[in-house]
């Protein structure tokens, strides 16, 4: 009976043992998963390379005054590059400027040459094919110009049917022009028929073509309205006339096929674009470069 009853003892120990094992093994489990959940959120893709490196390479079209240009100490000032500044300093990052030409931005495949395009870019079904674009920082009202000569335009309804209207080569003005523009959520009414188009690697080109003479080479420009009254205040001999013909809404891009994954990267900078908003941010600098709020959807 001794014996049973130490076996029986024994038992219990040894059950007790095994318990205690176990239980001491769950918080070992636990603390693993809570490592697994931390890792979960650390950045990825192309926003952790950004962070990684500690520099974000944004490109844009220093001709485009005032969202983008170099003054002639070398500096970049403008909208765009005041927007792009503010979005490496919420990322935690330092800012490297690029300056490929605007149909090479828009074509996408950048092969890693640099991170996001913050150059007023309008999201196009063509262009979201091979970039991905955050929500829209701001809205620019697409405007026609004429020489200061000019006595025969008007207006933007019929004025310009028929006329040959000087572009950049690639943007948006290009393709309403054709009757080809798509905007994704946006209506587009084409009011010139028939233009005889003529496309230049730059806005400012094409204003520096207009500046020759009424008909010269060109009987109007298509452009933004900022940079069609910039080149106005510097003292090109060109009028705007009519009311704009559209308004765009002008997102960051970056590119689809970027070595590392750009969702990520897009994500945070829509939602920084987002803060940007909310907190005035980019009221203030539309005020500044603009002198009135292109924030808000017109």
């Amino acid at each position: 009976m001794k014996r049973l009853r130490l076996l029986a003892v024994l038992s219990f120990v040894l059950l007790l043992i095994a318990a205690c094992g176990t239980a001491g093994d769950e918080p070992e489990e636990s603390e693993g998963n809570g490592d697994a959940a931390a890792e979960s959120d650390e950045p990825t893709g192309l926003l952790a390379a950004v962070q990684d490196a500690g520099v974000l390479r944004v490109s844009t079209d220093p001709a485009y005054p005032p969202q983008s240009s170099i003054t002639k100490s070398g500096e970049y000032e403008g909208f765009d590059i005041d927007v792009a500044t503010e979005i490496a300093k919420r990322l935690g990052v330092e800012i490297q400027w690029e300056t490929p030409s605007w149909d090479v931005i828009t074509a996408g495949n950048w092969a890693g040459r640099w991170d996001v395009s913050v150059g007023s870019m309008t999201v196009t079904p063509e262009r979201a094919e091979v970039l991905e674009f955050t929500p829209a920082y701001y809205f620019t009202p697409a405007a026609v110009a004429v020489h200061e000569d000019n006595t025969d335009i008007t207006d933007t309804e019929s004025g310009l049917d028929g006329k040959t209207i000087g572009v950049c080569g690639g943007c948006t003005y290009e393709s309403y022009l054709e009757q080809t523009l798509e905007i994704p959520g946006y209506e587009i009414d084409v009011v010139i028929d028939d233009a005889s188009v003529k496309a230049y690697d730059t806005d400012s080109s094409a204003i520096a073509a207009l500046e020759l003479g009424d008909g010269t080479r060109l009987d109007a420009v298509m452009s933004a309205l900022p940079t069609l009254e910039g080149a106005i205040d510097k003292g090109k001999p060109i009028k705007i006339v009519g009311e704009p013909v559209f308004y765009e809404p002008l997102a960051v891009a970056i590119d689809k096929n970027a070595p590392e994954d750009p969702v990520p990267l897009a994500e945070e900078i829509g939602r920084i674009i987002e803060e940007m908003h909310a907190d005035g941010t980019l009221s203030e600098l539309s005020m500044k470069w603009y002198d009135t709020d292109l924030t808000k959807e017109t």
